[in-house]
């Protein structure tokens, strides 16, 4: 009898498992031989020696199963014989002793037990309900038991589809959540079946997300909870935290088990992805924020960091997203860095920008600025005011502006020949007039030539001309607060309120 109710407890370990997809090969199941479609077979229990007995052999000594597998009636008790109880008549004497081990509890997922199910089929019309409703094919003789065929198991349980096509609800009448499941190792779980769903085209990109909540309505499908948890996503999703399916699934770090590799889309392919990427959304695949991370954005657009404002930065509960790595694009020859680079700075900087921050010029151009390829074109010069007073980049970078721009200009005769007078800032004859403006733009263009006495001969509530240096909107009580020292320079001791 070792055979026979053990095959209710063992016998559909591997029963309506669900594997992802992955690019690996399809799992062996962990029950053994596994019907997959209305018919007769069996499932066999992982690891059960099924000719240790022979229950044919003993159909005339046993006029009831629960003799041998008391645990069928009595939870309490083992669902297996005891050793001893067989060496009573396999004393060596009576009978030839033979060696018997009770098979070990099994690792199960499903919600079985005898006492339930012998309850439901009594409820159906068959009382008292007997083992041999489930293990005896119809009209058989005594002790010609068989595994328990999943067929006989849909036929009462209402499901006509194939055992890994069953609707969704229906795995939740046989199996518990993986998290419940506590008795399945991590090869359990890598071992389990995977349905025939998983192995369309678009699973993946897609598909595996809407089947996720579309066939219960719910947060999360039952079929999925049966083998996965929410450790099993966030080997993918960065979003993981804010999607309310995902969220939906307990923890478990078992769920590993059925590893998956993050791999990209075929679009990703394309030649022209890395110039159109930006603009492009991936259709029907979700946003870029499902596998990608801040980082990945950040590795080739340094100079840019706004464009990754949309996508979440990694952290805890997130999927570590796509590994980027930066290349060159095509264009970038040794030619290219020699003689082309320069003129599409020059004209198109934006596109450069998009990968390039300052210092990548600097290391190149700043060692020896006065020889080799130069950074300024060869008429820089005559336009170098207008762009040092737009700031179209710092000049601090490569120049230090009191010797470097100052010794130029004292050579050129651009010098000031008085307090107020005309000097550097001959371009502009009135500039006086509005150097306020110009200052509280770049004070530091000024300081290049400019010392702070220079500016108390008018800006100073002590003496000279008195003029007031603050500009509208000026809040006094606010710099006060802030360093009330430099009110002194221009007020001394006597701070205004």
């Amino acid at each position: 009898m070792r055979g026979f109710l053990a095959a209710i407890v063992f016998g559909m370990v591997g029963f309506a498992a669900v594997q992802p997809s992955t690019i690996r090969p399809a799992r062996v199941p962990m029950g053994g031989v596994v019907a997959v479609a209305a018919g007769t077979v069996s499932v066999v229990p992982p690891g059960l020696d099924t000719t240790q007995f022979s229950h044919g052999k003993h159909a005339k000594l046993f006029p009831t199963c629960v003799v041998c597998h008391a645990g069928a009636a009595d939870p309490t008790q083992s669902i297996f014989p005891d050793p001893g109880e067989c060496a009573q008549c396999h004393d060596g004497k009576v009978e030839v002793r033979v060696p018997y081990t009770p098979p070990a509890l099994p690792r199960t997922n499903l919600k079985f037990t005898h006492a339930k199910h012998a309850a439901g089929l009594e409820e159906a019309g068959k009382s008292p309900a007997q083992c041999i409703n489930c293990h005896e094919q119809e009209g058989a003789p005594w002790m010609q038991i068989q595994f328990v065929a999943l067929s006989q198991c849909f036929a009462c349980h209402g499901v006509t589809a194939p055992h890994l096509q069953a609707p969704d609800t229906a795995c939740a009448r046989c199996h518990l959540p993986l998290p419940q499941a506590v008795k399945l190792t991590v090869a359990d779980v890598k071992a389990l079946p995977k349905p025939p769903s998983h192995d369309s085209a678009n699973w993946i990109l897609g598909g595996h997300g809407r089947r996720a909540t579309a066939e219960s309505g719910h947060a999360i499908a039952t079929s999925c909870t049966v083998c996965h948890a929410r450790n099993f996503c966030v080997q993918c999703h960065v979003n993981a935290p804010d999607q309310p399916a995902i969220q939906a699934l307990a923890e478990d770090p078992r769920a590993t088990g059925l590893a998956i590799t993050l791999e990209p889309p075929p679009s990703h392919e394309n030649d022209n992805f890395l110039h159109t990427h930006g603009t492009t959304k991936l259709s029907g695949q979700g946003e870029c924020s499902t596998c990608h991370t801040r980082e990945s954005c950040l590795t080739c657009h340094l100079a840019t960091p706004n464009v990754a404002q949309g996508i979440y930065p990694a952290g805890p509960g997130r999927a570590p997203g796509a590994h980027v790595v930066r290349t060159k694009p095509a264009n970038h020859t040794e030619q290219f860095v020699q003689h082309g680079h320069a003129l599409l700075a020059s004209a198109r900087a934006a596109t450069c920008v998009s990968c390039h921050v300052r210092q990548d010029c600097l290391e190149c151009h700043r060692p020896n600025a006065a020889g080799g390829v130069r950074y300024h074109p060869s008429d820089f010069l005559q336009r170098h005011p207008a762009a040092a007073y737009a700031r179209e980049t710092s000049c601090n970078d490569c120049h230090n502006p009191r010797q470097f721009c100052a010794t130029c200009h004292l050579k050129a005769g651009l010098t000031a020949n008085g307090p107020i007078g005309a000097g550097y800032h001959d371009a502009k004859p009135f500039f006086l007039a509005g150097h306020g403006q110009a200052a509280r733009q770049s004070l530091e263009t000024c300081t290049s030539c400019h010392a702070e006495k220079d500016c108390l001969q008018c800006h100073s509530a002590l003496g000279g001309r008195r003029f007031n240096p603050h500009g509208p909107g000026f809040n006094a009580a606010e710099m006060k607060k802030k360093n009330p020292e430099t009110c002194t320079v221009c007020h001394g001791t006597n701070i205004p309120n």
